[in-house]
């Protein structure tokens, strides 16, 4: 690499993220310098990398091309590939705007769970419309020690275990992935979250992210939550007919999440950038060694 590398930093619910612009995916990002920059204590430090590339510069989102100009290739912290990140999808549509690729209003964004509509409010605000949850059936069980609970298992784009518990503290550290039962349940890694109730239709979270550890917020995370609870409370919306709503909170803020009748989640929340610089491509190139 012979010039510097261009990177911002965002978070959305202090979710954070590094964020390399790559418009035609020229950069080559393997999993060892993805997990190098976001190294909190050598790199630039990060939950997760989103590499922003056009849909048609990328293999994997050539057919999205036609519904969405700009295609989140997400990483973990450790340099793996996820399907979605919905704070990272904030953050995403914050970036494209204070670029100046995309105005206030609805934009479409494409990830490896899909298109995504996203709403970029005058208020500061960002919705994206995150799909519809799967809820897989089976019996999962998520241990911590010696406690253990029931947990929903919930998909939405990428895979959750949601157990609700009477103290968040119980969850401990999170810096190791809580122990899954049946582990054939998530072949591929879970997410985790421990929720605990704060009133009627607000709760709050504690996560364990596949690939990041313990979070501040996983917007994903917070949809599952909230499906988890509708159910939980007797509610399905594309049953009453009536939207559920819920509050979530999170260790770095508040999210809302609605589902609608027709099963659709939507998500609202802050997004916001921190800083600009660049990398230096010796750097990277020696990291991805």
């Amino acid at each position: 690499m012979s010039t510097r590398i261009a990177f911002l930093k965002g978070h959305g619910t202090e979710n954070d993220f590094v964020i390399v612009p790559d418009p035609e995916n020229v950069i080559d990002l393997p999993a060892t310098a993805v997990a190098a920059l976001c190294d909190r204590r050598a790199g630039i430090g990060g939950d997760g990398l989103l590499h922003v590339v056009r849909s048609a510069a990328h293999p994997e989102a050539k057919d999205m091309a036609a519904e969405a100009e700009w295609f989140m290739d997400y990483r973990n912290g450790d340099g793996s590939i996820a399907e979605m990140c919905g704070n990272g999808v904030r953050v995403f549509a914050r970036y494209l705007q204070h670029a100046g690729l995309v105005p206030e209003g609805d934009i479409s964004v494409a990830t490896r769970g899909g298109v995504k509509s996203v709403h970029l409010a005058k208020d500061g605000d960002i919705t994206v419309g995150m799909g519809r949850a799967r809820l897989p059936e089976g019996e999962v069980t998520v241990r911590v020690g010696e406690r253990s609970w029931p947990a929903r298992n919930v998909n939405m784009g990428n895979p959750h275990a949601v157990a609700f518990v009477e103290d968040l503290a119980h969850a401990g550290d999170l810096y190791s992935p809580p122990p899954i039962s049946p582990a054939s349940a998530y072949p591929d890694g879970v997410n985790v979250e421990f929720v605990v109730d704060r009133g009627p239709g607000h709760v709050a979270l504690r996560v364990h992210e596949r690939g990041s550890g313990e979070t501040r917020s996983c917007g994903t995370g917070a949809c599952a939550v909230a499906v988890a609870a509708a159910r939980r409370d007797g509610v399905d919306p594309t049953v009453t007919g009536t939207p559920a709503t819920y509050t979530v909170d999170v260790p770095g803020g508040r999210l809302v999440i609605t589902e609608r009748p027709d099963g659709e989640i939507e998500m609202t929340g802050p997004a916001v950038i921190v800083a600009t610089g660049e990398i230096d491509p010796d750097w990277l190139e020696s990291a991805a060694r």
